[in-house]
């Protein structure tokens, strides 16, 4: 049985020619803003396990629904408080079934990214066919709903076949976000794709589950960049930042995204930008 090839070569970051971002910046700040729509009869994101075998499940896809009804708005408004445009990583079947979350982004001018059909079913398990005619679906109906083809990929629950990269590059984008395995974009193996920097640590369906308070998120942004900054003396870094709004727009949470928000807003050295924006750039320099 033959392994697959992996999608990108080794690369250390101290080998690389160095990255300039615009007007000087050292570190590119965007927001990965995950709009999704799940399954009301299948399991999928989960804050208490036990209930996760019933059909409905209440409790947890409540949980998940608040994002759409209610805590996205309080994102928003945090979003354009402080100058971000959102890198909107969008599922094709909100398009059917939250068309105001489609006209706030349409109105703010947001970069889309294809997120999958449903968080509520990953990508790994695709036979070739199958998963072209998948993501000709998921592309074509978010370039109908938002009026401009997405340019970049992230999978649900970041998962991907082996065939993933070269069927996105048929159907004309040019980024992934799934391997977040870097501080800077970098090539992929099929021609013309790369990967942008995206986080699963800096992530607050990451974060909080794990106990985190609101303050301690705060800080854990301030440390990211600190870092970065000082990582970037001679070659630009991005600071990648991944929300969920049943996540960080609760009411008790609200305050601390806006915090950061500020704070990353007021830094001299960032460039607030979306993922579409980087990968730009970065193929421009190549």
């Amino acid at each position: 049985m033959t392994t697959p090839a992996e999608p990108y070569d080794y690369s250390p970051i101290t080998e690389r020619p160095p990255i300039q971002w615009p007007g000087g910046a050292k570190v590119a700040v965007y927001v990965g803003l995950n709009i999704e729509h799940f399954l009301i009869d299948r399991p999928s994101t989960t804050l208490v396990p036990a209930t996760t075998h019933l059909v409905p499940d209440a409790l947890n896809h409540g949980w998940r629904d608040y994002g759409a009804r209610v805590g996205i708005w309080r994102t928003i408004e945090s979003l354009d408080r402080h100058g971000f445009r959102a890198s909107a990583l969008i599922n094709s079947d909100v398009a059917a079934h939250y068309p105001q979350l489609i006209e706030a982004g349409r109105s703010r001018d947001w970069a889309w990214l294809a997120h999958g059909k449903t968080n509520s079913i990953l990508h790994g398990d695709l036979a070739l066919d199958q998963e072209r005619e998948l993501l000709t679906e998921i592309v074509t109906t978010i370039e109908a709903a938002v009026g401009r083809r997405p340019h970049g990929w992230m999978g649900p629950g970041l998962t991907e076949t082996f065939n993933t990269p070269a069927l996105l590059a048929e159907l004309g984008l040019s980024y992934v976000l799934d391997w977040t395995n870097d501080d800077q974009p970098y090539p992929l193996t099929v021609p013309g794709l790369i990967s942008v920097p995206y986080s699963v640590e800096l992530n607050d369906l990451q974060v909080f589950p794990r106990g985190t308070t609101g303050p301690e998120f705060v800080e854990l942004i301030i440390d990211a960049y600190e870092q970065l900054r000082a990582d970037s003396a001679d070659s630009g870094r991005v600071l990648p930042l991944a929300l969920h709004p049943f996540v960080i727009g609760q009411p008790f949470r609200a305050k601390y995204l806006d915090q950061a928000l500020a704070y990353l807003a007021a830094q001299p050295d960032v460039w607030l930008t979306t993922s579409d924006e980087i990968a730009e750039h970065y193929l421009g320099m190549n």
